[in-house]
């Protein structure tokens, strides 16, 4: 397992929308355990393969000490209520702001054999799917809010 470089905010890779992954074979594995080794070692608690800069839908997210969710091609079934709250980023390092999230979310997606499963999430976990989800369509949580919009425009990114 290998630690990979972070591609952080001003990149366009973070922009581009991940393609479905395909092929669930040795590469999907090797990904997969380089970016938990990358969100581990950087001390984050979620990793979408674009932010180590491979476009494919694919997800990585703590869900206690040494337990690890992996979510790959996931589609959001239902989502229910809203609550704002402070989030970060690996690729944005330094900055925090409050969005607004689902409470709730339901999601479909396979595992690293390529076995469908569905799961739901409440509070913090479903914050964290919600965040890492959008970075498969190249959105940052700075996009979601006037905080994060003004904190782009600072820093010369659009």
């Amino acid at each position: 397992m290998a630690t990979r470089k972070i591609v952080v905010l001003g990149n366009d890779t973070l922009r581009k929308k991940s393609k479905p992954v395909l092929a669930f074979d040795e590469s999907l594995v090797v990904l997969l355990d380089d970016m938990k080794t990358t969100m581990i070692e950087r001390k984050g608690v979620g990793i979408a393969a674009v932010q180590v800069g491979v476009l494919r839908r694919a997800i990585i997210i703590e869900l206690e000490e040494g337990e690890y969710l992996e979510i790959i091609n996931p589609q959001i079934l239902k989502t229910k209520g809203k609550v704002s709250d402070a989030e970060g980023c690996l690729s944005v390092p330094g900055f925090y702001c409050d969005v607004p999230r689902p409470r709730y979310v339901k999601i479909r997606a396979f595992d690293r054999n390529g076995n469908e499963f569905e799961f739901e999430a409440e509070d913090y976990l479903a914050r964290c799917v919600c965040h890492e989800m959008d970075h498969l369509d190249g959105v940052l949580f700075v996009d979601l809010t006037e905080e994060g919009r003004k904190y782009k425009k600072e820093n010369g990114v659009i």
